[in-house]
């Protein structure tokens, strides 16, 4: 049966109407979104409306994921990011969904010493992809990180998704903090899909998180066979982000997202996570939502 978990801004007026819609089996909250209560009062919040509607609340933590910290105006030369990292340079970074390109000369801990940044003001929250094979980053976890596993265990919320996870000893560092944690592993890397391929034990669910897995496949059309993978060895895998992106800037959905969703579905993901750009807008995730059960119907026969 097709199912969608949806990201939730946390304040956003029409929470309650996504958790009631029949495709919906569950809420994402990404936790790089801001919030004004504490960590305990949002999750007991927002529990308690998927629970009222028999769906779950998923905790996104960011884990080695790369991160802007703060804002870097133009015309500038450093960026600082949310971990320390060691990466052979020169090399290039990817912003904006990839769409925008930088050379970094220089690496010194969090700090990027860029050739020439992106044009424009680059923002704390905002990713950053190094699809370079020699980059190590450090630590797993963030400070916000541990911040909303203490939360979700002081409040019974066991459920998490772990961004760019590597390997099992992601997970099992998950369970130090939460031995009874439910873990889905977003694959968002080349290391990523090597643990797929080669160490995944049906630890974790998996997910091709293609919002950042399609940029660092390495070639572009590397992704399908990197979908294929994913869902070849774990039938329960969820598709995650560039779901029907085109609904983010108008209610027309174009072709080619109708066409990619179905080819999804015929590689056999039945599970999707709808990302950030579709959801910030009640009406953008409440017609991808329709569409999607629409175009389901011909796999549940």
């Amino acid at each position: 049966m097709v199912n969608a978990i949806v990201t939730i801004p946390p304040y956003a007026t029409f929470i309650k109407e996504v958790a009631k819609h029949p495709l919906v089996s569950g809420l994402r909250l990404n936790t790089v979104m801001p919030v004004k209560e504490s960590l305990e009062n949002l999750l007991d919040r927002l529990g308690g409306i998927a629970g009222k509607y028999g769906k779950e609340l998923w905790i996104d933590l960011k884990c080695r994921q790369l991160r802007v910290k703060s804002y870097g105006v133009p015309p500038f030369t450093e960026i600082k990011l949310t971990h320390k990292i060691k990466v052979d340079t020169p090399t290039l970074a990817y912003f904006h969904n990839g769409d925008e390109i930088a050379k970094v000369l220089e690496v010194d801990g969090d700090r990027l010493i860029m050739e020439n940044g992106p044009k424009r003001v680059v923002g704390p929250g905002e990713s950053v992809n190094i699809p370079d094979l020699s980059l190590e980053v450090d630590g797993f976890f963030t400070e916000t990180d541990q911040k909303y596993i203490e939360a979700g265990v002081k409040r019974g919320g066991h459920n998490y998704m772990l961004s760019y996870v590597e390997g099992k000893k992601d997970v099992d560092e998950l369970l130090k903090y939460d031995a009874k944690a439910r873990v889905i592993a977003k694959i968002e890397s080349t290391r990523g899909l090597e643990y797929v391929n080669h160490e995944w034990k049906n630890e974790a669910r998996l997910m091709a998180a293609r919002g950042d897995l399609f940029i660092e496949v390495g070639k572009p059309h590397q992704i399908v066979k990197a979908l294929e993978d994913i869902i070849s060895k774990d039938e329960h895998a969820i598709a995650a982000s560039r779901i029907f992106p085109s609904f983010a800037e108008s209610l027309s959905p174009s072709c080619s997202d109708i066409g990619d969703t179905d080819n999804l579905l015929r590689m056999g993901y039945r599970t999707f996570m709808f990302g950030d750009d579709i959801c910030m807008h009640r009406d953008s995730i409440i017609s991808g939502l329709n569409l999607l059960s629409t175009m389901a119907e011909k796999y549940e026969k």
